[in-house]
């Protein structure tokens, strides 16, 4: 569906994308991520036909962006941030004034906004003019203005910044459900959101793609066997001696004392090694009782981190 090519741009000597190459299939869901000024919103804009790149190829559904930008662009729906409206129309006439931009035959065109209108949930403010509804709504009148014209393709851009709990749910729930027509890039800084949306991360940085995986791959790659936490009763303080008796032990940290009495610790084997069985043996021979044990997780933000920290792939 999007085939990208050892595509760079510069400007001037600056170098924003360097040489970045990544292909997303048809129905895919796919987060794109970067800290600010890694080339994240570079890359959208090339995608959307809005710049072009200085060197490669962007391949959209089988048409070359540079060589038939037309027949491109019209297989993509953009969604920019911070939402651009017209203020003075309504609902349905910005929707409309869209459909005539994107060449709708007027035949099908009454038909084809109502549907969107629809879909996008903004049936009971169709009438209001865009300047009166709150974030959310307008969100979603800035979604149902990529979805004219039936793209294959969705580009959204910080979909749900600004908006309140409720109103990041319903827009979440909302992209889901056009993953399962569309093919979807969405640009997020919220991390979680990328977890719970997307069936395929791309990472860039500094110009580069330092990641493409997977949510739980990336999540795997930087968790391992040889951390856990540890809750426990220890009334005769012999913790603390624990590091001695159980050589496979790196680190032996206390992390909180609870209102219970009871301790938690953070313990890092030498080797990635599983430590739980172990310990569950060597605390029960110096009567501490175990009340909570669980290996350290990490999320895609902690591989986010270790990712642009290292700055391989």
């Amino acid at each position: 569906m999007i085939e990208v090519k050892n595509v760079t741009k510069k400007y001037g000597k600056f170098v924003a994308v360097d040489d970045i190459s990544f292909e997303i299939k048809e129905g895919e869901i796919v987060g794109l991520l970067g800290p600010n000024g890694a080339g994240k919103s570079t890359t959208m804009n090339m995608l959307t036909g809005f710049i072009e790149q200085t060197s490669g190829e962007i391949i959209i559904d089988g048409y070359d962006m540079l060589k038939k930008p037309k027949k491109a662009k019209k297989e993509i729906g953009y969604m920019p941030e911070g939402v651009p409206l017209y203020a003075d129309l309504t609902v349905k006439e910005f929707v409309k004034y869209m459909a005539e931009i994107k060449g709708i035959d007027k035949k099908e065109r009454k038909e084809k906004v109502e549907k969107i209108i629809e879909q996008t949930g903004l049936k009971d403010v169709e009438n209001k003019l865009t300047r009166n509804l709150s974030r959310g709504y307008k969100q979603r009148v800035s979604m149902a203005g990529a979805l004219v014209g039936e793209p294959k393709i969705l580009i959204l851009d910080e979909p749900t910044v600004g908006l309140d709990p409720k109103q990041i749910t319903e827009i979440r729930k909302l992209i889901k459900e056009l993953g399962k027509t569309h093919t979807v890039i969405l640009s997020s800084h919220i991390l979680s959101e990328v977890s719970q949306i997307c069936n395929k991360v791309i990472i860039i940085n500094k110009g580069k793609i330092v990641a493409i995986d997977t949510p739980e791959n990336l999540e795997g790659k930087v968790s391992s066997n040889n951390s856990v936490y540890v809750t426990v009763e220890d009334t005769e303080n012999k913790m603390e001696q624990i590091k001695d008796k159980i050589t496979q032990i790196k680190t032996l940290k206390l992390i909180k004392t609870n209102e219970d009495g009871t301790k938690q610790y953070e313990i890092t084997s030498k080797e990635d090694e599983d430590l739980r069985k172990i310990l569950f043996s060597e605390l029960a021979k110096e009567n501490i009782t175990i009340f909570e044990m669980k290996k350290v997780d990490f999320s895609l933000e902690d591989a986010f981190m270790k990712l642009i920290e290292g700055g391989k792939q």
